[in-house]
């Protein structure tokens, strides 16, 4: 079970990789899709530095692809041909229960001959949060959505604090998109990611992309 990993560097990604390896994948790469520039990830608008660092702790390499918006399924399909053709046979995703997202993940991996593999699908979002902790994985809070989450959310370390602090419609998963992480320690760890929280900023809506967040810049 040769399979490549769609990585954000979140704490889902990390406890779906951690199930996977579990579960005898052999995880040869980890897929981070980042903006034009190639400066942020595309997911959780982390920098190639630490993305690096952190698939370096993990011992696993690290696939940098630079897409736009418009291009990002084509460049996206077009690695997995790529994994298809060195023997890899599945593409393994950190998502829970949200279909739209399955359908594509379903779409493109069959697109290159890839079997999708879901390691958290469908499991209760606390349980997973509870699992993550349990496990002594480590995470800092990279981006909040200001709809649900104030700028004092941004920077803090997901851990019992930060989830006991969430208002009551915020997912502790932040799976709707209230939040995203980056996991920096843990038992799957050769060492921790040193990182510094340098400042959050307010990023506001530019026409015609809508969304209002705060974002926090670490190096």
């Amino acid at each position: 079970m040769r399979a490549f990993f769609s990585w954000s560097g979140g704490k889902d990604s990390m406890l779906a990789l951690h199930r996977a390896l579990d579960e005898g994948f052999r995880v040869e790469a980890l897929l981070a899709m980042f903006d034009e520039t190639g400066d942020r990830s595309r997911s959780h608008a982390l920098p190639l530095t630490l993305m690096q660092a952190q698939a370096d702790a993990l011992g696993i390499p690290l696939v940098m692809r630079q897409a736009s918006w418009t291009d990002y399924e084509a460049v996206f399909t077009e690695q997995l041909r790529d994994f298809a053709e060195q023997g890899l046979t599945h593409g393994l995703f950190g998502d829970i229960d949200l279909q739209p997202h399955r359908d594509w993940e379903e779409k493109v991996c069959a697109a290159a001959g890839l079997s999708a593999v879901l390691p958290l699908w469908q499991a209760p979002r606390r349980a997973l949060v509870d699992e993550l902790l349990a496990l002594g994985y480590r995470a800092r809070v990279v981006c909040v959505d200001a709809r649900f989450l104030d700028a004092g959310f941004c920077g803090r370390e997901f851990d019992a604090g930060f989830i006991a602090d969430l208002p009551p419609h915020v997912d502790a998963c932040g799976e709707n998109g209230e939040f995203h992480t980056f996991v920096f320690d843990g038992p799957r760890f050769s060492r921790p990611v040193p990182h510094e929280l340098v400042a959050v900023h307010e990023l506001k809506p530019v026409a015609p992309a809508p969304g209002h967040y705060f974002v926090a810049e670490l190096q």
